[in-house]
């Protein structure tokens, strides 16, 4: 069943405790460690666009891509209250990215490559953002460790405003996570019921470094989340940060 559908109507309501600006001041403080200035930046993996609007009202030139339409419906119905700098909103899966030009820097947010469950599609990703970069152009993304999916395993969390009611379940099992999802929305005097499945793939940090170096990054570093602190498969969060070497050739998975 297609991930964020039905839930994207909801996905900000649910995710209020998310730390946005947070999460720039760390982009921020990357680029300022790597000597960076982007102008434009790619948020891969965009959804509703609450990133990319805040990284637009900073000051930067933005492009938003997510694979769901109905996460950039939400997307640009924001865009409409800026009066300039606003961002361009595209729908594509990450792996098939296809800009009209180079980005100086790319993010993906929130374990985005986590929803890439095949990693010969995490490759191509990799090869993508790398061809869309200018040379030395940053990519910074960050990823659910696999102790985290697993600990996930067997939980049931709740999540409900006064108009809906969110129940979702997940499972670990051979390095995939499955939540599932049951939506309870009001409707007049009674609540009709919708339900969503998605999935996760564990990935091992050296994996990833290994795809990141295939696909033409060099300088690869990983983070502990939101921090400078070496990231270790015992993290929750960890963030990579890597550069660009410009070198478009194409590599093999």
């Amino acid at each position: 069943m297609k991930a964020y559908n039905f839930l994207s109507s909801y996905y900000d309501d649910f995710t209020e405790d998310v730390p946005y600006d947070e999460f720039i001041e760390y982009y921020e403080n990357i680029f300022y460690r790597f000597f960076k200035k982007p102008k434009l930046i790619l948020d891969l993996g965009c959804g509703t666009g609450t990133l990319t609007m805040k990284l637009a009202q900073k000051g930067y030139e933005t492009i938003g891509v997510d694979l769901s339409s109905d996460m950039l419906m939400e997307a640009q119905n924001k865009a409409y209250d800026l009066e300039e700098n606003r961002p361009i909103f595209l729908c594509q899966p990450m792996h098939k990215l296809d800009l009209f030009g180079t980005v100086d820097a790319c993010i993906s947010s929130l374990d985005c490559i986590n929803y890439v469950t095949n990693p010969q599609e995490v490759f191509e990703t990799f090869q993508k953002v790398d061809n869309f970069l200018e040379p030395d152009g940053i990519f910074i993304f960050d990823i659910n460790t696999i102790k985290k999916l697993k600990g996930l395993d067997s939980e049931a969390y709740v999540r409900e405003n006064e108009n809906v009611f969110c129940v979702w379940q997940a499972s670990y099992e051979d390095d995939i996570c499955t939540y599932d999802f049951d939506i309870f929305a009001k409707n007049k005097d009674k609540y009709e019921r919708y339900s969503e499945t998605h999935l996760e793939r564990g990935y091992e940090i050296t994996y990833l470094k290994g795809l990141l170096e295939k696909a033409g990054f060099y300088e690869i570093m990983c983070f502990d989340d939101l921090t400078f602190n070496e990231g270790t498969e015992n993290s929750d969060r960890v963030f990579f940060v890597c550069k660009s070497k410009g070198d478009k050739k194409c590599q093999t998975f």
